[in-house]
């Protein structure tokens, strides 16, 4: 057999095909993606294709009739991906180090049953990216901020992107690059160790503080600087759109939006306010976590909401509808009623997202329905429920990543308010 895959490296957001030939016709055959993590552990996709009567299966072309994935899905080897059976629970697969590649290794097995004993008949490695040739990663540690700051090849200017992510803590960069890679400028930062929350007492001017390095760096158009933020990211996001007068972006991306407001203008407001409510947590049948009834107590309470109606600069909310971790949706609809309410509707773009679920992240990333999580208040590890439906939600993915990328290019690249 001779397996190719076209292309063999690329960004993780790219499309590639995956085409078998010199087979016998009319066969059973496994292709299998086989990926080892930075944690240790393997994730597997595969799908189950007959070759045709010239002896080749084509990915992109061709049904898969069982497996991880079924239909005609390209790729599929890459979005169905799961821990492999046996493994730990609670697991979700995030890139750590975005100067070197995801590993994917792809596989064809004889037949469809008890390919995993088998040796495969042929495979070849893949390499998927999110940082792009050229693009440059510094570090940042001014004035106590920490933080990857990832800049575009070539001599600019670009615009700037504030990354800011959700409840888990840590330095995530993946999202980051990849916007980099896409001719952004873009600072991912971290306002949280992981498990740290509790005794964190960031103030506003953190953020305001990164705010100004991003926007002051020379290749960055002053003008022309946004956010994009999920989950607890878009409270803090928010709250500093709405009251802080240090940062006015061009535009803002809300990823599984939070609207619930910050007591004392610290990030330790946060960390008070949403515990008063979990009472409400439930469980499913599988003792997993979910929140949502937490944020619709929240949303009942008009005391502790961001005022949204203070929001001057376009915003873009992306919503789960099968989000268990938080009411997306119902945020969303009170953000619209709101926004409409003050004569601001024009500046809200919203998309929703049948059987799709809390964590919405680029294109093709493997779907986490329910995840390891450390909750602060009480000291314990938990799995938190997210929702959605993998097929479904791998779709939004990469529907809304085209979404997020145009309202990005037209406020930051387009928009006829910014001067280059």
């Amino acid at each position: 057999p001779i397996l190719s895959v076209r292309p063999s490296r690329a960004l993780v957001d790219e499309a590639f095909e995956v085409l078998v030939e010199n087979l016998p016709p009319v066969s059973p055959f496994t292709l299998r993606s086989l990926h080892h993590s930075e944690d240790g552990d393997d994730w597997e996709a595969y799908g189950h294709y007959f070759s045709d009567h010239s002896g080749r299966v084509s990915v992109s072309e061709d049904l898969s009739f069982g497996g991880t994935y079924s239909g005609r899905e390209p790729m599929g080897l890459i979005w169905s991906l799961r821990p492999v059976p046996g493994s730990r629970t609670g697991l979700r697969l995030r890139k750590k180090d975005v100067t070197t590649p995801m590993l994917i290794t792809i596989s064809l097995y004889n037949g469809h049953e008890d390919f995993r004993d088998n040796s495969p008949l042929v495979s070849m490695v893949t390499e998927r990216w999110y940082m792009g040739p050229g693009i440059q990663r510094i570090e940042i540690t001014d004035g106590g901020l920490r933080g990857g700051l990832f800049i575009p090849p070539g001599p600019g200017p670009f615009p700037g992107i504030l990354d800011l992510w959700g409840g888990g803590g840590g330095l995530l960069e993946y999202r980051s690059a990849l916007l980099a890679s896409r001719g952004y400028i873009c600072l991912a930062l971290e306002y949280f160790k992981t498990g740290q929350m509790k005794s964190t007492d960031l103030s506003f001017e953190y953020f305001e503080k990164a705010y100004h390095v991003l926007k002051d760096h020379p290749q960055v158009i002053p003008d022309r600087v946004g956010i994009i933020s999920l989950c607890l990211g878009t409270i803090v996001t928010l709250s500093l759109v709405v009251e802080s007068a240090e940062i006015k972006p061009s535009c803002v991306v809300c990823i599984s939006n939070m609207i619930t407001k910050s007591p004392g203008k610290t990030l330790s407001g946060f960390h008070r306010s949403i515990p008063s409510k979990f009472n409400k947590i439930r469980v499913d049948e599988n003792n997993h976590q979910i929140w949502r009834d937490v944020g619709l107590a929240l949303l009942k309470e008009p005391s502790m909401k961001v005022d949204v109606a203070k929001i001057n600069c376009p915003l873009m909310l992306v919503n789960g509808c099968d989000d268990q971790n938080w009411c997306a949706v119902e945020t969303a609809d009170d953000i619209s009623k709101t926004m409409n309410a003050a004569g601001k509707g024009h500046l809200l773009t919203r998309v929703d997202y049948p059987d799709t679920g809390h964590l919405i992240e680029p294109p093709f990333s493997p779907h986490c329905f329910a995840g390891n999580f450390f909750v602060y208040s009480s000291n314990e590890k938990v799995i938190q429920l997210y929702g959605g439906k993998t097929k479904p939600h791998s779709d939004a993915q990469d529907d809304s990543w085209r979404k997020i990328l145009s309202f990005l290019r037209h406020h930051l690249y387009c928009s006829h308010k910014a001067k280059m």
